[in-house]
């Protein structure tokens, strides 16, 4: 018996269960993909894979819906893959250990992955029953759609015959999403040089922050675990001289990172008082971010005395400066729509090797123009440091359709079952339905999802009866004529 056995829709939450325990994660795919191929003729239905482990089903319309066009249903394999510090879960080979609490399905010490396997789970559930009325379905199971759209963005569809996507990547019910922004990965790179040095190590972490996805939760204003570290680093800089050793944090471009961490090299004399100034900003940024990230915990811990390598004096001093001091977060709001955030970039990833340092960001706008901009702007102020930058996933807004058709026949349905209105709703984060938009003229598209908490965050939670809700919605929106 499986954990989520009991819950209804079975059929769904069967499909869901199966999913959380294929390993998954972006790039990593590959599982998955196969799983849904076998699937596919296991159930006698028509499949395509291609090389991206993309994935396209067809099944035909049932008795009835023969004439009624094709609708597509799209959502993506991978998952952003985030797990507590203490968590033994290697996301590339193990399943996700799932836990029922009251109305909401979470993963133990890790991302649940409903974004987006609860889209997937809805379209096997309809795919394998014999009883659901519904036009010939072409299923797009999609890959690398956290880390840039890559999937969507290779995928050829041009053996489709729909003009009428229900894309299921968005997390909250009674929102339907009708436009995007779009977007991009910057890495912004940093030529490093290094050094041998003798001193006293000290590890200083970052960690207890919220996160959260860089998009949806931007307009929360919550720290950036990798700029507060550079924060602490300046604040250092103004009472001792000090070297670095290493320096790291987040995960991925487009998630708020939670947790960073630097290792310096100090002279001995001057351990104390950095320690003491590293607990004195520490109280300052608590207070500060006591509503918005209450958790937050930065710590100093004292080492040995080594000699290590450690990066020069110029490298340093360029590191910190282009972490804490290159734009991030809300850049504009838009002056159309009251609450919309236009444009924004995210600090998500900071790595150093021997030969780089490396920033990567995820820039967002709903305004092409603006994006452009962004990515200058860091170009710019990269380049004047002696570095470059690498552009990366680059993916079209999704623009609103006036005369959509599909979304007005989910609005009718809707209002029908529930007596009351949708909200109709643009979103800062990116989905798939404008490249998918740019490959098939005409598209008409329309994204919805159940309730999702957290996404993105080891905090992520899944609504047991939205998710119901939210089924039986779908199965209204393919008996539509």
């Amino acid at each position: 018996m499986g954990v989520l056995s009991d819950l209804e829709p079975r059929e769904v939450f069967h499909y869901f269960e199966e999913i959380c325990s294929i390993p998954h994660p972006s790039y990593k795919e590959g599982k998955l993909s196969d799983y849904c191929v076998n699937f596919a003729r296991e159930h006698n239905l028509s499949v395509f894979q291609d090389e991206l482990k993309n994935v396209i089903i067809v099944k035909e319309a049932t008795p009835g819906y023969e004439a009624v066009e094709p609708l597509i249903l799209q959502g993506h394999l991978d998952m952003v893959c985030e797990k507590e510090s203490d968590c033994t879960i290697d996301f590339e080979t193990d399943g996700l250990k799932l836990m029922v609490e009251g109305d909401y399905i979470t993963a133990d010490g890790t991302t649940l992955g409903g974004d987006d396997g609860i889209a997937v789970a809805y379209a096997l559930a309809i795919l394998a029953s014999d009883t659901i009325s519904h036009p010939k379905l072409e299923v797009i199971f999609t890959v690398s759609e956290e880390v840039g759209m890559e999937g969507a963005s290779g995928i050829d569809v041009s053996m489709l015959e729909g003009r009428k996507l229900l894309n299921i990547d968005s997390e909250e019910e009674g929102y339907m999403l009708t436009s995007c922004a779009g977007g991009r990965s910057v890495e912004c790179v940093l030529p490093v040089s290094w050094e041998e040095k003798r001193g006293v190590v000290i590890d200083i972490s970052v960690d207890g922050l919220l996160g959260g996805h860089s998009g949806v939760e931007i307009d929360k204003e919550r720290a950036n675990s990798n700029i507060l570290l550079a924060r602490v680093l300046m604040d250092i800089g103004k009472i001792a001289e000090y070297d670095i050793i290493s320096i790291c944090g987040g995960s991925k471009d487009n998630a708020i990172p939670r947790k960073s961490a630097a290792r310096i090299l100090v002279e001995g004399e001057n351990t104390e008082k950095i320690l003491a100034k590293v607990e004195n900003v520490a109280g300052n940024v608590a207070a500060e971010y006591s509503t918005s990230d209450p958790d937050i915990c930065i710590r100093a811990k004292l080492l040995k005395e080594e000699t290590v390598f450690v990066l020069t004096k110029e490298t340093a001093e360029k590191a910190v400066l282009l972490i804490a001091l290159l734009p991030n977060g809300i850049q504009r709001m838009s002056a159309d729509i009251e609450g919309l955030v236009e444009t924004s970039l995210n600090l998500g990833v900071v790595t150093l090797s021997r030969e780089e340092l490396s920033l990567r960001y995820a820039v967002r706008s709903s305004v092409g123009t603006a994006k452009e901009y962004i990515s200058d702007k860091l170009e710019a102020l990269v380049t004047h440091m002696g570095g470059k930058i690498r552009i990366s996933g680059d993916y079209p807004a999704w623009e609103y359709r006036k005369d959509s058709v599909l979304r007005e026949d989910m609005v009718r349905i809707y209002r029908e079952m529930y007596k009351k209105e949708p909200i109709i709703q643009a979103i800062h984060a990116g989905l798939e339905c404008g490249i998918l938009a740019g490959k098939l003229d005409g598209l008409d598209a329309v994204s919805i999802g159940p309730d999702m908490i957290g996404v993105h965050t080891t905090e992520e939670k899944l609504s047991i009866s939205s998710t119901k809700r939210v089924w039986e919605y779908i199965l209204e929106v393919l008996k539509c004529k």
